[in-house]
């Protein structure tokens, strides 16, 4: 028996490993160690034997309604991503695993690694209407880029919306990034009405990876220095905060008629939006927009849902370090945060995989209907 996580993502450290029957581990935390519950590694043993597994430090972990009814994911080829009986007591999450093959990749949520991003990007951009722009460098020395969609820049395009869409400034949240891949792939097919008709009314800019050094060294919440970018939006730092830093620049220079920042909630088990209801410059106008941009994708995708989320802001109350905040009171636009469930969806369950990798990259595609519904009316 072998347990590693020294690999892209990994996250996991070794207590005891004596007992097949309880294998203790501990998640390690971001940097910082103020946020932790991420964890991806690798189990090697004997097909046919059953290892039960310990993670001991759970009840210390970020968000302990995140273990509620929760179930690890799992997968042999790294492709297909299953459910593990797993159950929550007394601080340890216990994981039971029977081997099929001799490997088998354990996580949080089914990862969405950094070679992965990297081959996103490399076929996004042999579409004609696609550039990669490189908006500056992340602490760790990494690209931060910007995928850009239609023309931005010509007298023909001046009439265009701006939308931006950005996702994991939490890494953890790999659900994400399976969203904006999903939803890249139908913008940019030539057969999706929906899509063609999106690139002759709006530019598109993408981040699909807001963080990748947090994502690269397998954190929960945080990038390099264990900064949480989600609360940096009102005064980022090239020294704290340079992917928000880089990105507001742009955003500046673009203008922004509708923002989606795309997230995963560890304890909630539905898909919702959080919105800007709380900025002090709300108006009718974006509440009109909003609820449209909800109802329309509740048609679109049955997964979407408007009962349950966040508790809604008070007037002037929001939180403008956060990024939807922020954006939606400097550009007077209508900005949401979309939220998917690391669990499963309560309201469609599916024992075999939960929340998925394919629903969320549905999802995605089903949130081009909702921003076709509202594009006409941004300005």
């Amino acid at each position: 028996m072998h347990i590693t996580a020294n690999f892209d993502a990994g996250n996991i450290d070794i207590i005891n490993l004596d007992d097949k029957n309880d294998i203790q581990l501990a998640i390690r935390p971001d940097v910082g160690e103020e946020f932790f519950q991420w964890f991806n590694f690798r189990l090697s043993g004997q097909i046919g034997e059953q290892y039960v597994l310990n993670i001991m430090n759970a009840g210390e972990a970020s968000y302990l309604e995140g273990w509620e009814n929760y179930q690890a994911v799992a997968s042999y080829d790294r492709q297909h991503w299953f459910r593990l009986p797993t159950s929550y007591k007394e601080g340890k999450l216990t994981i039971v695993a029977e081997l099929e093959c001799e490997n088998m990749q354990i996580a949080y949520f089914a990862p969405y690694s950094y070679e992965r991003h990297q081959d996103l990007l490399a076929a996004v951009q042999t579409h004609p209407l696609v550039t990669l722009e490189h908006l500056g460098e992340t602490l760790d020395k990494r690209d931060l880029t910007l995928v850009k969609i239609g023309g931005g820049d010509s007298n023909s395009d001046v009439n265009k919306r701006n939308i931006w869409i950005t996702a994991r400034q939490h890494p953890g949240e790999t659900m994400a990034e399976w969203l904006v891949e999903g939803l890249l792939y139908s913008l940019l097919d030539s057969d999706n009405a929906t899509g063609k008709q999106l690139l002759d009314k709006a530019n598109f800019y993408i981040v699909p990876n807001m963080n990748p050094d947090g994502s690269v060294r397998g954190h929960l919440r945080t990038n390099a220095v264990g900064t949480n970018l989600n609360r940096e939006w009102e005064s980022p730092s090239l020294e704290k905060s340079p992917e928000v830093f880089h990105v507001i620049n742009k955003m500046k220079e673009t203008g922004v008629d509708l923002f989606y920042d795309v997230h995963g909630d560890e304890a909630l088990p539905y898909v919702f939006l959080a919105g800007s209801q709380g900025t002090p410059s709300y108006s009718d106008r974006l509440a009109h927009l909003r609820d449209r941009f909800s109802d329309v994708l509740k048609l679109a995708s049955a997964d979407f849902q408007s009962e349950v989320g966040y508790e809604i802001d008070a007037p002037s109350t929001a939180n403008m370090t956060v990024a939807t905040n922020w954006v939606a009171e400097h550009f007077d636009c209508l900005a949401n945060t979309l939220e998917m469930p690391f669990k499963d969806n309560d309201n469609l369950p599916d024992e075999e995989m939960g929340w998925s990798p394919e629903r969320s990259a549905k999802l995605g595609e089903a949130s081009l209907v909702a921003i076709l519904a509202v594009v006409d009316d941004l300005r």
